[in-house]
C-alpha cells in the first residue's frame, strides 16, 4: 500500500526564528517524522504550497484539488495549517475513489512539545483505514470533512 502525501505548509512546518514570532515556512517536515517513525509502507511526500493556512486564496485551493484529482494514489494525506483546514477539506469533497485525511499541529513539527507526530500517526491509519472521502485527522480523531470546526479556545478539532 502507498500513501502519498502533500504538504501545504501551516504551522506543522514553520521555523521561528526569535522571540517576535518570525516565521517562514520551511521544509515539509512530514518527510522527517516518517524517516524517525521507520514506517513500513510505501510513501511519498510532494509540497504543493508553503502558506500559512490563513494566506490561502480560492487560487490555492483550486491548485489543490487540481493536484489532488490527476493524482492516481488513491491513499492521501495533506498536511495543512489548522486556521483554513476545514475549509481547503470541504473544496475537495466529491473527488471519487480517494482516502483524503488532512493534518496538522497546533505547534511547529520541530518544537518540543508538538502535536506534529501524533496527529501525522492518526492521518497515516484514518487514510489506510477509512472509506474513500474527505476526513480530518487531529486531536487523535477523524472527523468528516463537513462535520468538523477548529475551536479556538480548547485549540481543538471537534465534531458539528
Amino acid at each position: 500500500m502507498k500513501i502519498k502525501f502533500f504538504t501545504t505548509g501551516g504551522t506543522i512546518d514553520k521555523v521561528y526564528f526569535d522571540a517576535r514570532s518570525e516565521y517562514q515556512v520551511g521544509a515539509p517536515q512530514v518527510t522527517e517524522i516518517l524517516k524517525e517513525a521507520n514506517v513500513a509502507f510505501e510513501y511519498e511526500v510532494v509540497s504543493i504550497l508553503k502558506k500559512d493556512s490563513l494566506e490561502m486564496t480560492e487560487a490555492d485551493r483550486q491548485v489543490i484539488r487540481q493536484t489532488i484529482e490527476a493524482e492516481p494514489c488513491e491513499r492521501i494525506v495533506i498536511t495543512h495549517g489548522t486556521d483554513t483546514m476545514v475549509d481547503t477539506a470541504k473544496y475537495l469533497l466529491g473527488l471519487p475513489n480517494k482516502t483524503i485525511v488532512f493534518t496538522g499541529a497546533m505547534e511547529p513539527a520541530r518544537s518540543r512539545y508538538t502535536d506534529a507526530i501524533f496527529n501525522v500517526g492518526c492521518a497515516i491509519a484514518a487514510a489506510q483505514t477509512q472509506a474513500p472521502g474527505v476526513y480530518i485527522a487531529m486531536n487523535g480523531r477523524v472527523y468528516a470533512a463537513d462535520r468538523v470546526k477548529k475551536n479556538y479556545e480548547t485549540r481543538r478539532f471537534e465534531e458539528i
